[in-house]
């Protein structure tokens, strides 16, 4: 029964069928095959999306997209170009850092690569970078969009793991960083390489009046992290504060966005959830099945006979992650993945924290590699590049991800890493 799930999953895949209805319609096909019940199949739908840790999802996709569309993104974006701006390449180091900055805002990849690149690119064009190789430093700065607290894939693996949200949102800031350290260097090298031109000169003035004008959007991850992580609220409660304080910020104190802008990132934010949550309910069907059938016991012993060295063996499941998400997206891959493989990492005595930033780290890289690659669709949509160009000029940036992936992998303890 299990061949018969996966061959119809791929045939649903390959025919083009939405990931979310590839997953249902695979497993109910399955499942009535078998003889069960089909009622189970509304019940564990209903089951996987009974949660109120999921409160924060759609509540972050709507404070992300109200930072995005207003004045937010450019102000980050200004702040960033005063502290690095003066360097060579400058431009290409502003991208990351405004990455950074507005991924601990959004907790989307998507969210953090059309903000950043919606205000930077212009300027790139004018001073004359590589269109292609820009446009694809942003789409791989949006990775960090989902590492960087607040999270939504994050939340998603608490959810399915039943993991603390908080420890993971306070485990994912040295990696995040980190994947902004490796991403600046591989630019810095091209900058020097392609020989690109300074920007804005240093000026502690500038800094001092970008950081007022920015601090605005600056303060919403103090008030979400420092929320949470001072058992004030909880990230589901943190979420809504960010909305709110979204809402004051794009309505009263820039005054960019208007009601009946807020009203269309309403829908849009509602499409955007609605989606998610459908994809998590279908997932959710497909684990218990997995599950009911000892499918991750099975892969686990299989995994374990290959070879006993645990290095080996997260070696194997770090390349089942980054296959994973070159064809599945980060949501649906995430609850597939989890009850697969945490069973195994368990028996080698990984955290399932640390795997958890593992496997958010491994499938945020997918994000970057076609066909499922949303910031290079994103960053193509921008910057009106076609998509191979970008894809072509994508891979230094994705071999530096992966090399801090592995770092995090092998090296926790580096990492500040606290279970």
């Amino acid at each position: 029964m299990t061949a018969l799930l996966f061959v119809l999953f791929f045939a649903f895949m390959l025919l083009g069928v939405p990931i979310a209805l590839a997953i249902g319609a695979s497993t109910l096909l399955a499942l009535n095959a078998q003889g069960v019940p089909l009622m189970v199949v509304t019940q564990q739908m209903f089951q996987g999306i009974n949660s109120f840790a999921l409160v924060a999802v759609p509540m972050f996709i709507l404070a992300g997209d109200l930072m995005a569309q207003g004045k937010v993104s450019e102000k980050l974006v200004d702040f960033a170009d005063s502290l690095f701006g003066f360097l060579k390449g400058g431009l290409s180091l502003v991208s990351v850092g405004a990455g950074m900055f507005f991924a601990a805002i959004s907790g989307s990849g998507a969210a953090t690569t059309a903000a950043v690149g919606s205000s930077l690119v212009p300027e790139l064009k004018r001073k004359g970078y590589d269109p292609a190789s820009a446009a694809s430093l942003i789409a791989a700065s949006g990775t960090i969009g989902v590492v960087i607290p607040p999270s939504v894939p994050m939340i998603i693996y608490a959810v399915v793991a039943q993991q603390s949200v908080s420890k993971l949102f306070l485990n994912g800031i040295v990696p995040g960083i980190l994947m902004g350290i490796g991403l600046a260097a591989i630019a810095i090298t091209q900058a020097y390489r392609r020989n690109y031109p300074r920007g804005t000169a240093l000026s502690l003035t500038t800094i001092w009046r970008t950081f007022k004008s920015a601090s605005w959007g600056l303060m919403t991850p103090v008030i979400i992290l420092g929320g949470i992580f001072s058992g004030i609220f909880t990230p589901s409660e943190a979420a809504v504060v960010a909305v709110n304080y979204a809402l004051l910020v794009s309505l009263f104190v820039y005054r960019d966005l208007s009601l009946g802008d807020v009203y269309r990132i309403l829908i849009r934010s509602a499409i955007t959830t609605a989606v998610i949550m459908l994809v998590i309910a279908t997932s959710a069907v497909l684990s218990w099945t997995l599950s009911s059938w000892q499918v991750p016991g099975a892969i686990a012993q299989a995994v374990l006979s290959l070879s006993t060295n645990p290095y080996v063996i997260m070696l194997l499941i770090v390349a089942v992650i980054l296959l994973t998400g070159v064809f599945i997206e980060t949501a649906s891959a995430l609850i597939i993945l989890t009850p697969v493989l945490l069973p195994l990492v368990l028996q080698l005595g990984i955290d399932p924290i640390h795997f958890g930033i593992i496997i958010v780290m491994g499938l945020a890289i997918g994000m970057i590699t076609p066909p499922v690659a949303i910031n290079l669709y994103v960053a193509s949509s921008v910057t009106q590049l076609p998509l191979e160009r970008i894809t072509r000029a994508i891979l230094p940036y994705m071999l530096g991800l992966i090399g801090v992936l592995l770092l995090v992998v092998y090296v926790p303890i580096m990492l500040g890493w606290s279970g």
